[in-house]
């Protein structure tokens, strides 16, 4: 989602980039997302030297707030398992946050909105139906937006 929303400024996500920029959504990420979205600006498909991936990651940090990585002692309930592990910390940014929803246009992480037995305490969803969810719910939430 971010070298979507940042990188390749993706039309689709247009809208969603202009709530970004006007504050209406607030992104939220940790020391170990933010490792996540370094590494992934190295990718040589991106074809970023860098000075591109710290202009990107820098674009990116000016529309955050840094939450600190949960203690592994924390008291908070089970959740459902990505089965992709390098997801599962985006998963664990939100519910330690308190996110509103976790914004992913990744089907594993897609998939787990579905997830009965461990039901995460907020929504994930897509793009174009987080806008709508947050638009119709007083216009502003915190979301995590997934790499």
């Amino acid at each position: 989602m971010v070298m979507d929303l940042f990188h390749f400024r993706a039309p689709p996500l247009a809208e969603l980039a202009q709530a970004i920029s006007s504050d209406h959504v607030i992104c939220l990420a940790n020391e170990r997302t933010l490792a996540e979205l370094e590494r992934v600006t190295g990718y040589p498909q991106f074809r970023l030297d860098d000075a591109d991936r710290n202009n990107l990651v820098q674009r990116y940090r000016a529309h955050l707030t840094i939450v600190p990585v949960a203690p592994g002692d924390a008291d908070l309930p089970p959740l459902p398992k990505c089965r992709d592990p390098d997801d599962q910390m985006f998963l664990e940014l939100a519910q330690y946050a308190k996110a509103d929803l976790l914004i992913s246009r990744d089907n594993l992480v897609l998939k787990l909105a579905r997830a009965r037995q461990r039901p995460c305490p907020f929504a994930i969803l897509p793009p174009d139906a987080a806008l709508t969810h947050l638009f119709s719910n007083n216009g502003s939430g915190n979301a995590p937006t997934e790499n």
